[in-house]
């Protein structure tokens, strides 16, 4: 499904060049739940968004489903199969919720499909559907919102950075259940969540650890959590790979 090659990545700051990943090398195959995590800064969501194709690497190759999409745009990945949820939502004054679910579905959406998936994230559709994606919504509301039209485009290969960034624990809640029912319907499909949250890193099937631009650790939950868990928190202790 999806394979990075020697992946490396570096900008410069100040006349000086910092890397952010360095020779990474994945490879994931279908019907998989894989969650990477490690400490802030690490380079977890650079890489999300060079599977994405928001940032193109500055070393090594991007393969999808067999084919070399290093170079190919966001769009044409999107096109190709792969969904990207933001850390922070983008916001679309003007454009309604349904729209943008009949957008994601390539226009073959009928309102009470829209609906469907709506309450999948636990929104209630009758309330939403018609709602404008503006700043009247809140971080819980866009981000359910966003993770709906993922569910609306099923796509191959679903990448969503640190999706509990900016929400309050019953959207948490929501989250951690949306994510069961997409791990349970995965479907020739992967889903790759970035997060530091233990109930998000416990619902996968392989963990994969960053830290200081590299993989420092892989496996499945049951050989990873209790390397990185103890009594605090995966935040806390993912600060102290780096």
């Amino acid at each position: 499904m999806l394979e990075l090659k020697n992946i490396s990545f570096d900008v410069t700051v100040n006349g000086q060049k910092k890397e952010i990943l360095k020779d990474i090398d994945i490879k994931i195959g279908n019907n998989k739940f894989v969650a990477v995590t490690g400490p802030n800064g690490s380079g977890k969501s650079t890489l999300a968004k060079i599977i994405a194709g928001i940032i193109l690497p500055t070393k090594g190759q991007v393969f999808f489903a067999g084919n070399d999409i290093t170079n190919t745009s966001i769009t044409d990945r999107a096109k190709a199969g792969i969904g990207y949820a933001f850390q922070q939502p983008v916001k679309f004054k003007g454009l309604q919720v349904y729209d943008l679910l009949k957008i994601a579905s390539n226009n073959n959406l009928k309102t009470e499909q829209a609906c469907e998936y709506l309450s999948k994230v636990g929104l209630c559709a009758g309330k939403y559907v018609g709602r404008e994606i503006d700043a009247s919504l809140s971080g819980g509301e866009l981000k359910r919102i966003e993770i709906a039209t993922i569910l609306a485009k099923q796509p191959k290969l679903s990448v969503f950075d640190e999706p509990e960034a900016g929400i309050d624990l019953w959207s948490f809640q929501n989250l951690i259940k949306v994510f069961n029912l997409m791990r349970k319907n995965i479907n020739d499909g992967t889903i790759i969540v970035i997060s530091h949250q233990e109930r998000i890193l416990s619902i996968a099937d392989e963990i994969i650890v960053v830290a200081d631009g590299k993989v420092t650790m892989r496996g499945t939950k049951d050989e990873i959590l209790p390397d990185i868990l103890g009594t605090e928190s995966v935040t806390k202790t993912c600060e102290k790979l780096s």
